[in-house]
């Protein structure tokens, strides 16, 4: 359940971003809005996560999931640039998540 948790909480850090970005500096309502509710979603999930998951292992796929999908939704929906170097770093992200949950970050 811990894990359904953090999926929920990285959607809802995902589209409050996703939000953020059309707010146009908080100046749209509805934009503006819908970035405050999913961070508040998003870290209410976060904590009930927390009751049950280590810290270090939740906040490792929080932030790698989260940085990951930010960057893709960036490249292939908003026109940002998907060169070699950016696409090498979103896997070096994913690769040290799997790898802090390999070594029993638990």
């Amino acid at each position: 359940m811990a894990y359904v948790m953090l999926a929920g909480a990285i959607l809802s850090e995902i589209l409050a971003t996703t939000s953020m970005k059309y707010s146009d500096g908080f100046s749209r309502l509805w934009p503006s809005l819908g970035t405050a509710v999913g961070y508040v979603i998003a870290f209410a999930l976060l904590a009930q996560t927390l009751k049950s998951m280590s810290m270090g292992t939740a906040y490792a796929i929080w932030a790698g999931v989260g940085t990951a999908l930010i960057a893709a939704i960036g490249m292939v929906f908003l026109g940002e640039s998907a060169g070699a170097l950016k696409v090498l770093g979103v896997l070096l992200v994913i690769a040290g998540v799997v790898v802090l949950n390999l070594g029993g970050a638990h």
